[in-house]
């Protein structure tokens, strides 16, 4: 059975540089929300705000 996420042999380099950033950005994401940190993160107009790490990751893909 394969993960959605793994690193497959045939995969581009751009489709596993996406892949890995992706679940780096979720590990900080987890870790931060285990301390109640806020992420600062930006829009599509180049906006940043801050966001509690914990709803941040409600909105990311497993």
């Amino acid at each position: 059975m394969e993960r959605p996420d793994s690193l497959i042999q045939d995969g581009t380099f751009t489709d596993k540089v996406m892949v890995g950033l992706k679940q780096a950005l979720r590990k900080l994401a987890e870790e931060a929300a285990v301390n109640n940190e806020d992420l600062v993160i930006g829009d599509k107009e180049g906006n940043a705000k801050s966001v509690p790490a914990k709803d941040l990751l409600k909105t990311l893909s497993k």
